[in-house]
């Protein structure tokens, strides 16, 4: 058969016409960012002169197009100066996440091969004890926390005029993550210009962030995690004021910035809405400037989106995605016909991870990947593939494991709705198989999260002699109800919630829920905690 080409540009989708056309239609918009000293503010026309200073600073260190940079900071102003030099030059932006374990960080530091690192001065401390393992690196530049410092320094000897960018395929390795490394090594994820484009353009569409001129974007999630969700590029793009938290991510510091700088739109973890909304019950905010805000990392207890909404008119967009999806791959966004649903349906809705994204595909298979019905009750593991989908993980030569047919293993189970809803219940690892049968531990948990007097809470598979595994229940009270609230109360409050045999096999009470670097329950830490927990036979 003979295909017609057709003929447009072969314009390619690089990060460079993004920062290059923000800067000229929206030079006034301003960018703020928390620092030590107060607010830093400055605008596009200034933060695009910093960056061409930036690339030619990285020139004259050394570097070339190919090149990993790693970058160890907060969420600020200069952490953005490096999302686009970096990439802008052909480099690969390697954000390095402060929060893992120093073995794990000079694995990926060696890993990624970088040669420079970029570190706040408040972090530098972190690769201290590692220096002599990380042979890579040739230079570590150091970001102040006030005064000139090393970065400063770097751009006050760089030239005014713009600097020339390279032109480069669109398949040029733009930026690196890694994975959390729950199980073994983390392993390294490698996004093209391309993938980071065309996600960017996902982010803006009108069903999953929306951003406009008109928004003003907190950037809670982290800029060291999986892009900061890509929403760095995206507010730029769309010419949003772009807030940066700094290092306070209390939920003081939050309410405090939500307020004073009117943002529109947020994101971030579950824990990090869990911990304002008790917040704001003793230490009221106008959080009224608020039209949206994702949730993502793990499910958000139903309770709080019905909460957040009836209290404070905030309406949530749960999501979901993986590093390995750059990472968005589902929003949820109601259609003006579910809008309409009385406040008990339509509260359910709300609590699911919404449907894919515009370029992504879904489905869910059971173990022998035939593909399963989308009624909204049948589990099996959700496989993705798409435009910003991986194909392998970095330096890895076998990949076989993590693919089936083409489409990426998530390692999640879900159900999918017939109007495309998808519900994470799991992770493959933390289903409890109880005489046969699965018992989601998300829905457990979100339901024991329900009851009042309850903070955290995380459940767990331990052997049962009889059924195999049962689900514990590990319950983080409220401060308030520590050392007064019984397994009894939870019993009771789960009997009319949960059928019979999905009640827990027992309630233990802890301090916290154990966390991973990027804020989601560390159920592995958990089952190390419990191991020797045994179940009586009834």
């Amino acid at each position: 058969m003979s295909l017609m080409n057709g003929q447009i540009m072969d314009y390619p989708l690089t990060l460079t016409p993004l920062l290059e056309r923000a800067a000229r239609l929206f030079p006034t918009q301003e960018i703020a960012s928390r620092t030590p000293d107060g607010m830093h503010r400055y605008t596009y026309r200034e933060m695009h002169l910093r960056v061409h200073r930036l690339a030619h600073a990285l020139q004259r260190i050394g570097l070339k197009p190919g090149d990993r940079v790693g970058t160890l900071c907060w969420n600020s102003y200069r952490h953005l100066e490096l999302y686009f030099a970096v990439p802008c030059s052909g480099m690969v932006l390697h954000t390095l996440n402060l929060r893992v374990p120093l073995d794990q960080l000079a694995y990926i530091i060696n890993h990624a091969g970088d040669r420079v690192i970029f570190a706040d001065q408040s972090l530098v401390n972190l690769l201290d004890p590692i220096r002599d393992q990380i042979p890579c690196v040739e230079r570590i530049v150091v970001l102040p926390d006030s005064g000139p410092g090393d970065y400063e320094e770097l751009l006050r000897d760089s030239p005014d005029q713009p600097i020339a960018w390279p032109q480069f395929d669109e398949m040029t390795a733009g930026a690196a993550c890694y994975t959390s490394g729950t199980t073994g090594n983390p392993k390294g994820v490698l996004y093209t210009h391309r993938s980071l484009v065309l996600h960017t353009y996902g982010l803006c569409l009108p069903d999953v962030f929306g951003f406009r001129r008109a928004d003003t974007v907190l950037q809670i999630v982290p800029m060291f995690h999986a892009n900061g969700w890509g929403m760095p590029w995206a507010a730029i793009m769309a010419g949003c004021k772009l807030v940066f938290t700094g290092r306070q991510l209390q939920p003081a510091d939050l309410a405090w910035l939500i307020e004073g700088e009117r943002v529109t739109f947020a994101s971030g973890v579950p824990t990090i809405w869990m911990g304002l909304y008790a917040y704001l019950e003793n230490h009221p905010h106008d959080i009224s400037s608020l039209t949206r805000v994702a949730v993502g990392g793990s499910a958000l207890p139903r309770q709080f989106v019905e909460g957040f909404g009836k209290k404070y008119g905030v309406p949530f967009r749960l999501l979901w995605g993986m590093t390995e999806t750059t990472p968005l791959a589902t929003v949820m966004c109601l259609s003006p016909e579910l809008e309409a649903l009385p406040d008990e349906q339509k509260y359910d809705l709300l609590a699911r991870h919404g449907m894919s994204i515009a370029g992504i595909d879904v489905r869910i298979v059971d173990d022998e990947a035939k593909e399963l019905p989308w009624d909204g009750k049948t589990m099996g593991e959700l496989q993705v593939r798409g435009l910003w989908v991986i194909d392998g993980y970095w330096q890895i030569a076998d990949n076989s494991a993590s693919f089936c047919d083409g489409w990426f293993r998530t390692g999640d189970v879900a159900t999918i709705d017939p109007n495309g809803f998808i519900q994470i219940t799991d992770r493959t690892k933390d289903l409890v198989k109880s005489g046969g049968e699965w018992i989601s531990t998300v829905d457990l948990e979100n339901a024991i999260m329900g009851h009042p007097k309850v903070a955290e809470a995380a459940v767990i598979a331990v052997f049962h002699p009889k059924w195999h595994e049962r689900p514990l229940a590990c319950v983080v009270p409220q401060e308030e109800f520590r050392g007064t609230l019984t397994k009894q109360e939870i019993m009771d409050y789960l009997s009319s919630k949960v059928v019979k045999w999905w009640l827990p096999e027992d309630v233990v009470f802890i301090d916290a829920v154990p966390k991973t670097s990027v804020g989601k329950f560390n159920k592995r830490a958990l089952r190390e905690q419990f191991k020797e927990y045994k179940c009586e036979e009834a």
